[in-house]
């Protein structure tokens, strides 16, 4: 079972307690549909464990087979600059049929940022180096491919359906 090479930090986009007894990280892609099958159930998992459980969500961009993967992780970093991450990353999953460029104009929009700041940032790649910091931890976790989830540091190789992560999360907190 591979470990979590890079420690969660305070550079994470993190939602919950931080002395949870449960860290669920996952390695994704928004553009990857099985990331958008994926998300909805992340989504049940923590309103079932509450504070129990603080999720965590590193960029894994696989840019040569999603073309909008990168863009969509810089958007979500930028939303993350101005402390609008989670709403962002929601918007991006809830929309992922539709990624480009002006999908990502619409959402910063919709979220009162401003899309003129978010069209700079992606054309000088402003929030590309935090991009690829994630994915090269994932690389260095053994990730290869999304999603991919670490509990408790862990890699998560079973099935993530509710009732599979239920079970793991159940695993990996009385291990502890």
């Amino acid at each position: 079972m591979s470990k979590l090479s890079v420690p969660v930090n305070s550079e994470d986009h993190r939602q919950g307690q931080e002395a949870a007894e449960c860290v669920l990280v996952e390695y994704g892609d928004y553009e990857c549909p099985t990331c958008g099958e994926a998300y909805p159930i992340v989504k049940r998992l923590q309103k079932h464990f509450g504070k129990r459980l603080l999720l965590v969500f590193r960029n894994f961009p696989l840019s040569q087979m999603h073309p909008h993967a990168e863009s969509a992780a810089e958007t979500a970093e930028f939303a993350g600059s101005n402390d609008k991450f989670w709403e962002m990353h929601d918007l991006l999953f809830e929309n992922q049929d539709h990624l480009e460029d002006s999908l990502f104009v619409e959402l910063t929009q919709e979220l009162h940022l401003v899309p003129a700041k978010l069209q700079d940032a992606l054309e000088n790649k402003v929030f590309q180096p935090r991009v690829q910091t994630d994915f090269a931890g994932g690389v260095r976790s053994g990730v290869n491919g999304t999603p991919t989830f670490f509990l408790n540091d862990q890699r998560h190789n079973g099935a993530f359906d509710f009732d599979s992560l239920v079970d793991a999360i159940e695993r990996a907190t009385t291990s502890r």
